[in-house]
């Protein structure tokens, strides 16, 4: 296996006394698509919050383990910096700044890169090139945009930094079937420039189409991971996750149902 550009080792987090993570160890290797998959409350954001720098904005704290990028640590830098080291967050909601026009929040974007003017100018071609309709709608107010061309500007403020790691939080949340499908086809688009991805998703029959591997967090810790492919044959992802029915468990269900005796509600 190729030598992993990200690594999270027995990473533990807490929000107080709340722990939110305890022990989870993941890979991202250099050029690939990673997925985490979970319920909500599984510690999914968390994780790509330690990963970024940014838990303590949210009051969360690394207790113990440890975070590298291309071997150097993460940890104990700001958020400014890992951005600098090419790791960029797209945070879940999209979080655009609504009163600024489209142009303006991909400039912010670029605050982070350490390429200059003209590598600005390239991503932001880079970005128009993706996401057209963000050249179209440039003078606009990032607010009046709809939900997906929210994710897409998002996505967009992030790609102007350069990143070689890209963190997407609930890419598909919210958004209708169509723009889910065309958000996860630029995913695609992004990582085979060259771009390494790790993906956190509840849509785990779009995570698991992307991802070569996944990871499954369950309250905190990583419950199953495996290729994608191994994860999407699961019988416990496929039931809690991709919503497929457990047709053997269904019809000991119904033989059982039809077997118990009928009962009789008498009136008074």
């Amino acid at each position: 296996m190729a030598a992993a550009s990200l690594e999270v080792r027995a990473l533990s987090v807490g929000y107080g006394p709340v722990r939110a993570l305890r022990d989870v160890t993941i890979d991202v290797p250099e050029g690939a698509i990673v997925a985490v998959l979970g319920g909500n409350g599984a510690g999914k954001s968390t994780l790509l919050r330690a990963i970024s720098r940014t838990l303590g904005f949210q009051g969360g704290h690394v207790t113990s383990g440890s975070v590298r990028f291309d071997d150097r640590p993460l940890d104990g830098l700001s958020a400014t910096r890992v951005v600098a080291a090419g790791v960029v967050q797209v945070p879940e909601g999209r979080q655009v700044f609504a009163r600024m026009t489209v142009a303006d929040n991909l400039r912010a974007g670029a605050l982070g890169a350490t390429g200059g003017r003209r590598s600005s100018a390239e991503a932001l071609a880079r970005v128009h090139e993706l996401f057209p309709l963000l050249a179209d709608r440039a003078h606009q107010r990032a607010g009046l945009l709809s939900g997906g061309e929210q994710q897409m500007l998002a996505m967009g403020r992030a790609l102007m930094a350069g990143p070689r790691l890209l963190l997407l939080d609930e890419p598909s949340l919210g958004l209708a079937p169509l723009m889910a499908a065309r958000i996860a086809e630029t995913v695609q688009e992004i990582n085979a420039a060259g771009t390494s991805v790790l993906l956190v998703e509840q849509n785990a029959a779009i995570a698991l189409r992307l991802a070569s591997t996944a990871y499954v967090l369950d309250v905190g810790e990583v419950a199953l991971s495996g290729t994608a492919d191994e994860l999407a044959s699961s019988d416990e992802v496929r039931r809690r996750y991709l919503g497929v029915v457990d047709e053997d468990a269904a019809a000991d269900a119904s033989r059982a149902q039809a077997a118990a005796p009928t009962l009789t509600r008498w009136s008074a």
